[in-house]
């Protein structure tokens, strides 16, 4: 690998990090190494920089392009492909939730709802249905919350993620406004 010492320690971390995520090694290091490029990179120069093979690269940037997070660029008088990630760190982390969401939730939610819409037979069959119906609940809430995160804007969405736990107080004062309300309503 021929990189600096603090790049390499992200690259070879975020290549452990990519197989726990379910993505190749080497596809990590891939998407690590354009990521903290200062300009695009063609393939032969990921391969000296990582000193894999220019197949494990191709692959690498093909999957990285299936996914969304890579983009393609020409430049001019050169045939060579260059890559680049987005610079918006936020597109990034928007693109990686959108795909995994196409690729693991909604599956999911398509065939829970099949199963739901199945007749059932036996005790069994209906138990698990109304297991599946409670996770079919969750899915769809968690569905819902995030095409609401999806079209907050940046600014926005980390002003939301700083609040943390705050919101639980915001949650209550909403709660002793509702129960003053409703005890006001008695009164009247």
């Amino acid at each position: 690998m021929q990189l600096p010492p603090l790049v390499q320690t992200f690259v070879l971390h975020f290549g452990e990090m990519g197989s726990r995520w379910g993505i190749n090694r080497t596809v990590g290091q891939i998407y690590a190494v354009l990521f903290v490029a200062e300009r695009p990179l063609n393939a032969d120069e990921i391969v000296e920089r990582l000193g894999v093979s220019r197949s494990n690269v191709s692959m690498g940037l093909k999957e990285l392009q299936a996914w969304n997070l890579v983009r393609l660029q020409h430049r001019p008088g050169d045939r060579r492909d260059y890559f680049a990630t987005p610079e918006d760190v936020w597109q990034i982390v928007r693109t990686l939730v959108e795909e995994r969401k196409k690729r693991e939730i909604d599956p999911t939610l398509t065939l829970l709802r099949e199963l739901l819409m199945q007749e059932v037979g036996t005790e069994a069959e209906r138990h698990a249905q109304a297991r599946l119906g409670e996770m079919h609940d969750l899915f769809e809430l968690f569905t819902g919350w995030y095409d609401d995160m999806r079209r907050l804007e940046t600014d926005r969405l980390i002003q939301l993620l700083t609040l943390g736990a705050k919101v639980q107080k915001v949650l209550e004062m909403k709660d002793r406004l509702t129960r003053l309300g409703g005890r006001g309503d008695k009164r009247d």
